[in-house]
């Protein structure tokens, strides 16, 4: 089935740059994938609809297809600048205690047994939270107790072993920086508090995306609905889609065909807290649910995802209905690149983790701009994986219905 329009509603994970910078990346890493895929793409600018919403529009086409995309983005920059302009030793406090709830709750064990992988990536964020402090008044303790040794009065060591513990806090933080540190503790922090149902930044926004789901259903004016998130913002989508179906159980019965697609999903650690009961919930609802489909997309290159974990059969949920979701489809990163771009691109592990939603310069089973610009469902390409790269042609015309019909993979992905 070819589509004419889509509407997607994408919720970007715990990121300051917000639209503005999301709509350079879209139109950066579009290029890629129309050189590989050989389509035409004109995108329009960014329109800032509220202090919630923004959107821009997208034609794409070739021979024998043309497609009209929405492409509506839910802002939590203002958010997560505000939290992260807080002064630091605050921050640094509620890091902390959110490491100790982690180890003392058990999540960070549970998280671990769901996936070392991701597990050990946990511990590195954390750990360089613990060890920053402490590294640094061990550099001034040492530098201290060296004066002494060599007969410095005492209180001059003291001074000294301030300044030099100050100096190196000083400059780990320049590789904290780097490393986004602050940023992720800070993500963990406040998605936390939303996971666990606690007064928290995210409602509203969760509340606003609710609406506009429901509002763009019921108007049936497109042919696909695709709700998107990506990273943490894989907990706030599922739980507005949730959220969706309560306000209205006949959701994905008004004409479009809506989806939820989650990338690099964080959800599975927000659930395994034993206080994670809002993920639970909408992981259930979403679970039994007909009328949508929800497809979690794992990349096992992507240590910030749960490569290889069933939602549902891994957190032992006992479904109240037949099991209906998620499908799960494996991404290959290696398929997608060049060798030469391949080996740029994994050098960074944060690189790895947005290449859910960045371009490919060669064709592949899964490619993010050709599931929200192309003319096929989403749950067509998780479908008939095996069969996309000989579905268009070289100038991008659409010959899927000349290429044989390939059953679904059920609940398991395609590859590894």
């Amino acid at each position: 089935m070819t589509i004419r329009r889509r509407h997607v509603f994408y919720v970007e994970g715990y990121d300051p740059q917000g639209a503005t910078g999301y709509h350079r990346l879209f139109n950066r890493e579009l290029k890629r994938s129309v050189g590989a895929w050989r389509f035409d793409a004109k995108v329009g600018d960014v329109v800032v609809d509220s202090g919630d919403l923004a959107h821009w529009d997208i034609e794409s086409s070739a021979p024998n297809w043309r497609v009209e995309t929405r492409y509506e983005f839910l802002r939590l920059e203002d958010i997560v600048k505000h939290r992260m302009a807080e002064p630091l030793p605050g921050q640094f406090a509620r890091a902390l205690a959110w490491i100790a709830d982690d180890l003392f709750s058990g999540a960070l064990s549970r998280t671990f047994r769901a996936s070392w992988r991701f597990g050990l990536n946990l511990a590195y964020q954390q750990s360089f939270i613990v060890l920053w402090p402490l590294l640094s008044a061990l550099a001034g303790i040492v530098a201290g107790l060296v004066l002494s040794r060599y007969g410095v009065w005492s209180i001059v060591s003291v001074i000294v072993g301030a300044a030099v513990a100050y100096g190196a806090f000083r400059a780990l933080r320049l590789l904290i920086d780097h490393l986004i540190i602050i940023q992720l503790a800070s993500s963990w922090v406040n998605n936390r508090k939303y996971a666990h149902g606690q007064p928290n930044d995210f409602d509203r926004s969760t509340g606003i995306l609710t609406e506009r789901i429901v509002e763009v259903c019921r108007a049936a004016e497109v042919d696909e609905i695709l709700i998107i998130g990506h990273s943490s913002g894989c907990g706030i989508a599922p739980v507005a889609l949730a959220r969706a179906l309560a306000l209205d159980p006949d959701l994905g019965r008004h004409g479009p065909k809506v989806s939820l697609l989650t990338l690099g999903s964080l959800l599975p650690a927000y659930a395994l807290h034993p206080r994670g009961q809002r993920m639970r919930d909408a992981i259930e609802r979403l679970g039994i649910e007909p009328s949508i489909v929800w497809i979690d997309c794992q990349a096992r290159r992507d240590v910030s995802n749960f490569w290889g974990f069933d939602p549902v059969d891994s957190l032992g949920h006992a479904l109240p209905g037949k099991r209906c979701n998620p499908l799960i489809w494996i991404v290959r990163f290696r398929d997608m690149l060049s060798d030469e771009a391949y080996r740029r691109a994994s050098r960074s592990l944060f690189r790895m983790h947005f290449q859910f939603i960045m371009g490919g310069n060669l064709r592949a089973q899964f490619d993010y701009f050709m599931v929200v610009c192309g003319p096929l469902l989403v749950t067509e390409w998780q479908a008939k994986q095996r069969t996309l790269l000989q579905a268009f042609g070289p100038d991008g015309a659409c010959l899927l219905e000349e290429a044989p019909a390939e059953a679904s993979g059920g609940h398991a992905g395609v590859g590894a």
